[in-house]
């Protein structure tokens, strides 16, 4: 039977809680704690960090990069980011998110760098999403202040340290998703176990035939609702959900199963008005960095919600899947971003005149989403458009085939990569180049990342 909410629905208990700190409201300042960011500078560097070079070691960052160092200084194999592109790449989302009159909290996995956090958080970002309780702690190390967790926490233990950092700081907003009616029972219990004094704001996470989480259909994802507006240590804020897991292209069929999906999310929505908590609009989010046109077009127009998208592969994007996905790549912008990210190997072995062996990996570059893809030869030739093709990744080798002479032993290639979301976690500081296109490009940064 459909069941629509027409009042509130709280408890009388909800109200020996404090009503401060919602997600929605929106963080004071740069929701960031900028010292602890700029206190990164003041590292040390040594053997520790793969990108260092030795001649760094001893140095703080801020010391080895007055020294003006240089792609040449650096070894391989070796993965950098472009400062040109990160730099459009955000002001080109924040610009594309104001039009479209929705916020972005992206999606803080991609990189774990509290310094490119900081970037988006300038450029209007409303916070930051994260995936485990793991990388919240990370966040909140960095002080941020405003989290979307697009997960469910069950684990007692984290829901106790939540429950502190929420009642140590009234301003800190938090969100993170339900899915079952068992496990608002879970999160409720192990709260006030922990002795919560601010309740944890969820949305309600719907999912989809063949996807992720979620709730499997609208009835159920209303029950769900109920279950948390009976739980006093809970406060309904929204719903939510991931429409990438329900495709993995652009073809007719994908965009379908992504508009039926985000349908589905909106009549949540307005299934659920009435019942949510007086002091803040509703959250209704999604969004990855494949589909977030689609959800604007779907949801940007419901009534009295704050809508959140989490696109997180953005900032990098890359040169193979999401190149060819992204919205701004298929019309939805007049601006496409730029893949800033760049993978950079010597060819250690020729034992064949068309195989060539590389000097980085698995271990070094993503490969989940597609092969690196050779783009030139520093101070030699483009290599795009030619034969030349990345056919398979050992743990410490990549295979190159038919680029011939134009990869001789010794040669360093540049290679362009796919899927970012599994590029960060290989390195611990990545060089950030003035630009990857110069001669000889400047190191003008070291992005520090904590997975």
């Amino acid at each position: 039977m459909e069941q629509t909410f027409a009042g509130s629905g709280t408890s009388a208990s909800r109200g020996t809680f404090a009503s401060s700190g919602t997600f929605a409201s929106g963080a004071d300042g740069p929701g960031i704690a900028e010292g602890a960011v700029a206190a990164l500078a003041d590292e040390t560097l040594d053997w520790r960090f793969k990108a260092a070079p030795p001649e760094s070691w001893g140095r703080t960052v801020r010391d080895w990069l007055a020294t003006g160092p240089t792609l040449s200084s650096l070894g391989t194999p070796l993965l950098t980011l472009d400062g040109a592109a990160l730099d459009h790449n955000v002001r080109t989302m924040a610009d594309w998110c104001a039009k479209a009159g929705v916020v972005l909290a992206p999606h803080g996995k991609t990189t774990m760098a509290p310094e490119l956090w900081q970037a988006q958080l300038a450029a209007g970002s409303h916070g930051i999403t994260l995936a485990n309780l793991p990388q919240v702690r990370v966040a909140r190390a960095f002080g941020v202040r405003r989290i979307l967790l697009a997960n469910t926490l069950l684990d007692p233990a984290g829901l106790a340290w939540l429950a502190a950092e929420l009642t140590a700081d009234p301003g800190f907003g938090f969100l993170c998703w339900t899915d079952s009616t068992e496990g608002v029972r879970l999160m409720d219990e192990a709260l006030r176990a922990a002795g919560a004094e601010r309740p944890v704001e969820v949305l309600v996470e719907l999912g989809g035939p063949g996807g992720r989480t979620g709730v499997r259909g609208v009835d159920a994802a209303v029950e769900v609702a109920a279950a948390v507006l009976r739980a006093p240590t809970l406060r309904l804020a929204g719903v939510g959900g991931y429409e990438g897991a329900l495709a993995h292209d652009a073809t007719a069929e994908g965009l379908a199963a992504v508009r039926g999906y985000l349908e589905a999310l909106g009549e949540l929505h307005g299934r659920l008005a009435g019942a949510y908590p007086d002091g803040a609009p509703p959250v209704v989010s999604a969004g990855g960095s494949a589909y977030f046109d689609l959800v604007v077009e779907e949801l940007a127009a419901l009534p009295e919600a704050l809508v959140v998208l989490r696109s997180g592969a953005y900032i990098a994007h890359d040169d193979g899947f999401y190149r060819g996905i992204s919205p701004l790549a298929r019309g939805g912008g007049p601006t496409p971003f730029r893949g800033a990210l760049h993978g950079w190997a010597r060819v250690a072995s020729r034992p064949e005149p068309q195989l060539a062996l590389l000097d980085a990996g698995k271990r070094d570059l993503p490969f989940d989403e597609g092969l690196p893809e050779p783009q030139l030869v520093r101070g030699g030739v483009a290599l795009t458009g030619t034969a030349a093709r990345i056919t398979a990744l050992n743990d410490q080798h990549a295979f190159l085939r038919d680029a011939g002479d134009l990869a001789p032993i010794g040669a360093v290639l540049r290679l362009g990569v796919s899927h970012p979301c599994t590029a960060f976690d290989k390195w611990t500081a990545i060089p950030v180049l003035d630009s990857a296109d110069a001669a000889e490009p400047k190191i003008t940064g070291l992005v520090r990342t904590f997975f």
